[in-house]
């Protein structure tokens, strides 16, 4: 029996909907497409909590935002194999666990993942087949705008996001590194096309919850 379900297993993760990972600098409107997707697909997407060994802000919530863990902890899970990426900014850790990802794939969920460019390589190197989108500001210009607008950011890690952002960007443009690039100027016409590169998926998920 064992074998059987092991077949059914591999099966319905070939026919099912594949996870989703959503990069782009922070600044980009990530977080903003993502509650909305969320909100629209209640019970189709599910968020894949990443790991930081930062410090809460305030507001966030520890397994909800983010699970924030000691910088031993997570050098710990990641020697024994657990993270399918991990990166280090600003001198803080982030990171997504592969219990992450098979808590959301539990539910019968899509999977959404919100990691940067080395995380986007390291995904390509799993089993999981994500489709890979990128969100990206209209202009660096814009980026850090919207960046100080916030006000949650010294001058000095500003200017560490908007270098990031720029290698990023640059980064991007390798064919095939993405299957979709979305310049979000217009949230309604980025959301579209958002949405529109998954139906699909969320057809696949929204049976799967019937059936």
């Amino acid at each position: 029996m064992s074998w059987r379900r092991s077949l059914c297993s591999v099966l319905a993760a070939m026919v099912g909907p594949r996870p989703v990972v959503l990069s782009g600098p922070s600044g980009a409107g990530k977080s903003t497409l993502l509650k909305r997707l969320l909100k629209d697909y209640e019970n189709v997407f599910g968020f894949s909590v990443s790991h930081t060994t930062r410090k809460p802000r305030p507001g966030e919530l520890n397994g909800k935002d983010y699970h924030f863990v000691t910088r031993e902890k997570m050098q710990e899970e990641i020697d024994a194999g657990g993270f399918v990426e991990h990166a280090e900014f600003s001198g803080n850790m982030y990171g997504t666990s592969k219990a992450a990802i098979q808590a959301v794939q539990a539910q019968n969920q899509i999977c959404i993942l919100d990691i940067d460019m080395q995380g986007v390589r390291s995904m390509k190197k799993t089993d999981f087949s994500p489709i890979y989108i990128s969100i990206q500001p209209p202009s660096i210009e814009t980026l850090e705008k919207r960046l100080r607008d916030r006000q949650t950011e010294t001058e000095e890690s500003l200017q560490k996001r908007l270098n990031a952002a720029r290698v990023d960007l640059e980064l991007s443009k390798e064919p095939g590194l993405f299957d979709l690039i979305i310049i979000n100027d217009d949230l309604d016409v980025a959301y579209s096309k958002l949405t529109k590169i998954l139906a699909e998926e969320i057809q696949k998920a929204q049976v799967s919850k019937k059936s």
